[in-house]
């Protein structure tokens, strides 16, 4: 545990958590008006400026750019850079072992460095990406009118305008977008596609085979996929794929009304779709569409039951099953296999447990004292008076947990991880949750525990707390 400053002379500035929870990072500024970042219980040297913090994949790194009088630098795992005249945001690769960031030269020529390398000099560059397994990195970069593909540290073939960089998942192919002649064809392996007016939406099956893209002539969008040219359509919504990559869905418009293409085969028109989506198995396909003033849920191409609005659509991970919450009239229920449940004001983070046996969401009810709970398996938690965190499942999907609040003497409004309906200690602030700033939800780890960090000590009259790193172990 460490101490942990509240507002005041050295305040705490953009508090803010790692994804999974177990990290904390603040910014606090000094007497001499510089600034501290602070990653757990790590101050930073001193800067003049300190921009937003950006955690790897895994978690476990921190980095940001900072500002020393003009120069900036980017601070890695503590360690600052050289000093450059400006500097575009750190990105980390998937695996969270490498790191690149745009830097301005004093000649005002800009480059990318990756693995603190700079490349070559350009007069403008776009965005870096790394490939899945971090072993490749790639970059437009702009030199006088033209653009350029880098790859590598390689630059390709000069083209117009550069767009929509895209390696596919196992980092053997890349595809991007390119314009000559003020047309712009995908290139796919250095290969170049047809032309078109206009191209979006470019992107890589999940299994790294197929590859696919949006396409404006004359007016008219088409999907093309492989080479293999769709239908066209007034307008055509973003496309999903199966998780398998063996099937693709997407929404399009034709006149005034609304279809869903799966597989190249049209669905029935509506004034409106959304919430498309395959089942984990890709076998299923499930979405919610408007006719006139009514909404309702379409699975294989069989329409359920008419509602007011429609939100949360899901499938259960085993793909068995689908949920979503629907309004009728003022009140919102939680439909599970075609079963609506009990009617509250608000439903929000309905979702399946990992095993698919258990459903769990947030409820609003009433204007009264205690209008918040949470209902797991179809029965209500006690009211609360503040909104409580959106509920998650343990993995193996035998625990629940969220957190909601509740008051300390001499301290005022605390809050407390609530495992399985049980409330544990109180704390002032859990996972960025405090009185005034709402947050994420728990996290559990892969084994069952939940762990995550919390001030003790903060309240009305007290202005400084320990921070904690708390780990709940649940009994099976």
């Amino acid at each position: 545990m460490f101490g942990l400053t509240a507002p005041g002379p050295h305040s705490v500035v953009d508090l803010s958590f790692s994804p999974d929870g177990k990290h904390i990072t603040y910014k606090t500024e000094q007497k001499d008006k510089k600034w501290v970042m602070v990653v757990d219980s790590q101050a930073s040297a001193e800067y003049d400026e300190v921009r937003d913090p950006y955690f790897s994949p895994d978690n476990k790194r921190v980095a940001y750019v900072a500002k020393k009088g003009e120069k900036c630098v980017v601070v890695v795992d503590g360690q600052p850079s050289a000093e450059y005249e400006d500097m575009l945001f750190p990105v980390f690769s998937p695996d969270s072992n490498r790191v690149a960031y745009g830097i301005k030269k004093d000649n005002n020529k800009w480059s990318v460095v990756v693995d603190g390398q700079p490349g070559a000099e350009y007069d403008e560059i776009g965005d870096y990406i790394f490939s899945q397994d971090g072993k490749r990195v790639a970059y437009a970069a702009k030199k006088g009118e033209q653009w350029w593909l880098v790859m590598d540290g390689q630059a390709g073939a000069e083209y117009e305008g550069l767009a929509h960089l895209r390696f596919s998942p196992d980092g053997k192919r890349m595809a991007y977008a390119a314009q000559r002649n003020k047309q712009w064809s995908v290139m796919v392996d250095g290969q170049a596609g047809a032309e078109y007016d206009k191209i979006s939406g470019l992107q890589f099956s999940p299994d790294g085979i197929h590859m696919v893209y949006k396409a404006e002539k004359s007016e008219k969008w088409r999907v093309v996929m492989d080479d293999q040219v769709g239908a066209e359509y007034d307008e055509i919504g973003g496309f999903i794929f199966s998780p398998n990559g063996q099937r693709i869905a997407y929404v399009a418009k034709r006149g005034e009304q609304y279809l869903v293409v799966v597989d190249g085969q049209e669905g029935a028109e509506y004034d409106e779709t959304m919430h498309l989506q395959f089942s984990p198995d890709g076998k299923h396909v499930a979405y919610a569409a408007r006719k006139d003033k009514q909404w309702l849920v379409v699975v294989d191409g069989q329409p359920g039951a008419k509602y007011d609005e429609i939100m949360h659509l899901q499938f259960s991970h085993d793909s068995k099953r689908v949920a979503y919450a629907a309004k009728q009239g003022k009140k919102w229920s939680a439909v599970v296999d075609g079963q609506a449940g009990a009617e509250y004001d608000k439903i929000q983070g309905l979702q399946f447990s990992p095993d698919g046996k258990r459903v769990a969401y947030r409820t609003m009810k009433g204007q009264g004292l205690k209008p918040h709970s949470v209902v797991v398996d179809g029965q209500s938690s006690p009211g609360f008076g503040l909104m409580v965190s959106l509920p998650t499942f343990s993995p193996d999907g035998k625990h629940v947990a969220y957190i909601a609040p509740g008051f300390k003497r001499g301290l005022g409004l605390q809050w407390s991880m609530v495992m399985d309906g049980q409330p544990g200690a109180l704390y002032s602030i859990i996972l960025g949750y405090s009185p005034t700033i709402f947050s994420k939800s728990p996290t559990f780890s892969p084994d069952g525990s939940l762990e995550f960090l919390a001030v003790e000590g903060v309240g009305v009259f007290k202005a400084t707390g320990t921070l904690y790193r708390v780990k709940y172990i649940p009994t099976p």
